[in-house]
């Protein structure tokens, strides 16, 4: 039945880009694809008729739905009914608000997923993140993943362009390889779009970007962690590909908000601040947050960590956990909570790294910690809390932030399915 519907989905979805001719932005990578799409789609807001992928509808069932702009049917008859009525809608008139622009996240989860993607979809701009660790125990080495995600360049349209992440070793192998336009971003000198004097203040944080000698400055409200500071330089290349004007580019990134889930702020009881970073994790993004309480820890009383396994690692999960513990240790945090059985590797590279036994304290479920942090949480406390999306450790946060109430809005899976598991 799965087969059936994803033949269907995709030769809907060609019928209809064929008739509207949008240009296709994929994004695709390790980490960041989300919030990636949510700067690139936000800043292009400001030029055209844009729309972003639909909640995570990232794969063969998905991406077809999102160019379709409708939610999964499943298996309601009624929802299938729906569909085919939008779609007969939207070749037989002539939807005048139909996106100039659709903003893609194009995942791939094993080999060969992003040559179906490309049978869908020819972009004029492909984004790639990075090339981490996740979905190694599919791929069996980083090689073939980094070859995989490199497919997506290949994909691109004739005069199209190719924007990498010049930080990655993996993303930054592709340059030479590419047989488009180029353009770089990172925090590295040397990229085209280069990052410096990145500086997190009460507002949210702030930097410098630099492109072709001229030097401009970035603010972003209400939003933490250099993970954003990536996010918006791919959007600024992005706008720049398609011959936007940069000021206005940057200007645009005022509004651009990181997706629930993603280190966020939360107000937590007994007069706490929680750092929710719960939509996903692997040891890159784990290094991140834990980069990004670094740098704002002292603004606080103690340091509590709550980290979770981090999956589809392959044989990577063992030293990827380790050196998330060692970093976690070189933080002195007041309390380490782990939560599942990788995580004794976490708790290994704490030790390791010189961090008292008696501040680590495993659970193997999150119920058994969601009791445990529920009782050492004092008044100043900061609590970051990340973890694969397997953990669903936003259960774990919806406990402990102060108004519950507020949890459809502000943490990640809230709806459908998520809630029932």
């Amino acid at each position: 039945m799965e087969k059936i519907a994803q033949f269907i989905l995709k030769y809907l979805a060609k019928a209809v880009l064929f008739k509207y001719h949008p240009d296709i932005i994929g994004i695709t990578g390790s980490v960041g694809k989300t919030s990636t799409k949510e700067a690139v789609s936000t800043v292009l807001s400001q030029f055209h008729r844009t729309r972003a992928t639909l909640k995570n509808y990232n794969n063969e069932l998905g991406l077809p739905l999102s160019i379709l702009n409708i939610s999964a049917p499943g298996k309601s008859i009624r929802a299938w009914l729906g569909l085919l009525f939008k779609f007969f809608g939207l070749m037989i008139l002539k939807d005048k608000n139909y996106p100039e622009i659709l903003v893609l996240e194009m995942g791939v989860d094993r080999p060969g997923d992003m040559n179906y993607l490309l049978s869908i979809v020819s972009p004029r701009v492909a984004v790639i993140t990075g090339v981490g660790e996740s979905h190694l125990a599919f791929f069996g080495s980083a090689e073939k993943l980094r070859q995989e995600k490199q497919s997506l360049i290949a994909g691109v349209v004739k005069g199209g362009t190719a924007i990498l992440n010049y930080d990655n070793e993996g993303t930054r192998q592709m340059v030479q390889d590419s047989r488009v336009k180029v353009l770089t971003y990172g925090l590295q000198e040397g990229a085209d779009f280069w990052a410096q004097d990145i500086v997190f203040d009460e507002r949210g944080m702030h930097f410098k970007v630099n492109y072709q000698g001229s030097t401009i400055p970035v603010f972003l409200d209400e939003v933490l962690g250099y993970p954003a500071v990536y996010a918006a330089l791919a959007a600024l290349a992005t706008a720049v590909s398609l011959e936007e004007n940069l000021i206005e580019a940057v200007l645009a990134l005022k509004k651009f908000r990181l997706p629930a889930g993603r280190l966020q702020l939360i107000p937590g009881i007994e007069g706490s601040t929680i750092i929710d970073d719960t939509y996903n994790s692997a040891p890159s993004s784990a290094l991140a947050a834990l980069e990004v309480v670094a740098k704002i820890k002292d603004r606080y009383g103690r340091l509590i960590l709550v980290l979770g396994e981090m999956l589809e690692l392959g044989a990577a999960a063992e030293a990827g956990h380790r050196q998330v513990g060692e970093q976690a240790a070189r933080l002195k945090p007041d309390y380490l909570l782990l939560v599942g059985s990788l995580t004794k590797f976490i708790a290994q590279g704490a030790s390791a790294e010189g961090l008292s036994e008696k501040k680590i304290f495993y659970f193997a479920t999150r119920e058994e910690a969601t009791e445990k942090i529920k009782e050492m949480i004092k008044i100043d406390d900061l609590i970051l809390i990340k973890a694969s999306q397997g953990g669903r450790l936003e259960k774990l946060v919806k406990e402990l932030m102060l108004n519950p109430n507020y949890a459809q809005k502000l943490l990640v899976r809230q709806d459908g399915s998520w809630l029932k598991s």
